[in-house]
């Protein structure tokens, strides 16, 4: 295969993957987040700043 040809297909490939969007699905990935947070949904930051402000306090 020539260069150009060889190059021609490159680019449509590229093309292809950039510009690619698949189906995602959102009810399939907020069930994954929320399990990801576990069963408290207000748990998280929270405490991290929680945690660290009791720390502040004792010194």
């Amino acid at each position: 295969m020539g260069r150009g040809r060889q190059k021609a297909k490159a680019t449509k490939q590229a093309r292809e993957i950039k510009y690619f969007t698949p189906d995602t699905d959102l009810s399939a990935l907020e069930r994954e987040l929320a399990a990801a947070r576990g069963e408290n949904p207000d748990s998280g930051e929270d405490e991290e700043y929680e945690d660290g402000a009791a720390g502040d306090d004792r010194r």
